[in-house]
């Protein structure tokens, strides 16, 4: 999933200034560019280049050229038939992006996949709170509990996960003395899995009826769901095959069924104390279980499914003498600290600023979307454009966080850029929904596990460079993200 903006294409896009006026009200007022196309054969045209001719990226930074501006009329997959309407406003830049995250000015009822919403069948016939408004009295209750149950569950995040990864690099050093190379999103799944189940629910998934089968199951989940926004790789003589396939209907929530029920019932008999804590906060239990495992599976396995995999990628890839200055970092910290604590992780400068990086250069969910509850006027760094009510807005994380105009060298991975004076950059950083500076409420629709992702990926940081001095990676294509090899483990030489 590595992304390549063309620079020289945005720069001309944004004109020559390179910082946003004090008020934005002295920018132009310009007319929306771009163009929907033909009803019906529009969309679908648009699609076929999105998937097939150009790719997602080349499919943005093409328009930007044309339209010379970062924010635009276009249409966005699926289309027709899963889609009634594709259009939306594009806003590709790292001002227009937030008003995204003004739930005043913008409605996020039933957008989390875009122009569509898969059946409430994959959910147990519940819009879950992923779907729901803040504006719906539900969205907060159910918030409230998510933000409570990770609360009460602080004091277990370090030494379950510590115990999660430990398992973890026994199995990968076993499949590279054995192979030469170790398959990492497989083993980083079943630890994601293992460590959110056994987080949430109080028990090892082994000694639940889904025994060891959990991360496939969700994975068939999550497949249904998300197959209109995918594509599979066929060569291009299959392409419309796919497309027809994969986008003309949805695919019935009945095949995933039984894998449901059985993910639900081993939720419901396990998280007894979570679903305790629900019911006193007000919500049922049946409701709040299907929405302890849409938080499970789809926010924190299948966030974690993409995102760990490009956190080794891009750490793995940077080279020796980033990893030599983090395996000095880590050890000096927990020899001065006495052990891994939430203070010896916040000491660890330079770790913090290489996860901040990897969520900066390849956020784990590259889509925001949200409908304008009013006449509204966004800008960009030159320039601002009317959207009306109604219309949807659009918005591609992955430029907006390697915006020209906030970032120097947007595209490399840059492990200490967020060190020092670097932080200022961090409420430019938008990975969880919502700014990283910011932290997640009741009212807003920021991820609530914001601070645990964060967390979680410097513990992995943590804990590879207390064993190892260096690593090599191979990374190949995936159906979601990248599929990373590790090729070779170099053991720490010193402690």
């Amino acid at each position: 999933m590595r992304l390549r903006l063309h620079k020289h294409i945005l720069s001309q896009a944004m004109s020559s200034s390179s910082s946003l006026p004090s008020d934005p009200s002295k920018l132009p007022l310009k007319p929306l560019p771009g163009s929907y196309g033909l009803p019906f054969f529009g969309p679908i045209k648009d699609r076929l280049v999105y998937f097939y001719c150009q790719g997602r990226d080349k499919f943005f930074s093409t328009k930007i050229e044309k339209y010379k501006s970062t924010i635009f009329r276009t249409n966005m997959p699926p289309g027709p038939f899963i889609s009634s309407d594709s259009r939306v406003v594009a806003v590709l830049d790292a001002i227009s992006f937030q008003i995204l995250f003004d739930t005043t000015k913008v409605e996020k009822r039933d957008v989390l996949d875009g122009t569509f919403m898969p059946t409430t069948a994959y959910t147990g016939g519940y819009r879950v709170c992923a779907y729901l408004d803040p504006s719906e009295p539900k969205h907060s209750l159910i918030k409230r509990f998510f933000i409570s149950l990770l609360a009460s569950r602080h004091e277990t995040f370090i030494p379950l996960l510590r115990n999660t990864l430990s398992e973890l690099f026994v199995e990968l050093q076993d499949q590279i003395s054995d192979k030469g190379e170790a398959n990492f999103n497989a083993l980083s799944d079943s630890m994601a899995f293992n460590f959110v189940f056994r987080l949430f629910c109080d028990k090892n998934p082994a000694d639940t009826k889904i025994g060891s089968k959990g991360p496939q199951m969700f994975d068939k989940w999550l497949a249904f769901q998300l197959a209109p926004l995918v594509t599979l790789g066929f060569p291009k003589l299959f392409s419309l095959l796919e497309d027809f396939l994969l986008r003309t209907l949805p695919f019935p929530a009945f095949l995933i069924k039984s894998d449901y029920k059985k993910l639900y019932d081993a939720i419901y008999t396990s998280a007894t104390a979570a679903l305790d804590q629900a019911e006193g906060l007000g919500l049922k239990r049946d409701e709040a279980c299907h929405n302890l495992l849409f938080m499970v599976g789809f926010n924190a396995y299948g966030g974690m499914k993409t995102f760990f995999p490009a956190l080794l990628k891009w750490v793995g890839s940077a080279g020796e003498n980033l990893h030599k200055q983090l395996a000095d970092e880590i050890r000096t910290v927990v020899r001065d600290e006495g052990g891994v604590s939430f203070g010896a992780l916040d000491k660890m400068t330079l770790t913090k600023s290489v996860v901040y990086e990897a969520l900066r250069i390849e956020p784990p969910v590259p889509y925001q979307y949200g409908k304008a509850k009013e006449d509204l006027v966004v800008h960009s760094h030159d320039a601002a454009f009317q959207i009306k009510k109604g219309e949807m807005i659009f918005g591609f994380q992955p430029f907006a966080t390697k915006d020209p105009k906030i970032f120097e060298n947007p595209d490399e991975f840059i492990g200490d850029r967020f060190v020092g004076e670097g932080e200022k950059l961090l409420k430019y950083v938008y990975w969880s929904n919502g700014r990283e500076i910011e932290n997640p409420t009741a009212e807003d629709k920021q991820c609530p596990g914001k601070d645990l992702v964060v967390l979680v990926c410097r513990l992995i940081i943590v804990e590879f460079y207390l064993r190892y001095d260096t690593f090599k990676v191979e990374e190949t294509k995936a159906l979601l993200g990248s599929a990373i090899n590790i090729k070779s483990l170099t053991k720490a030489t010193t402690i």
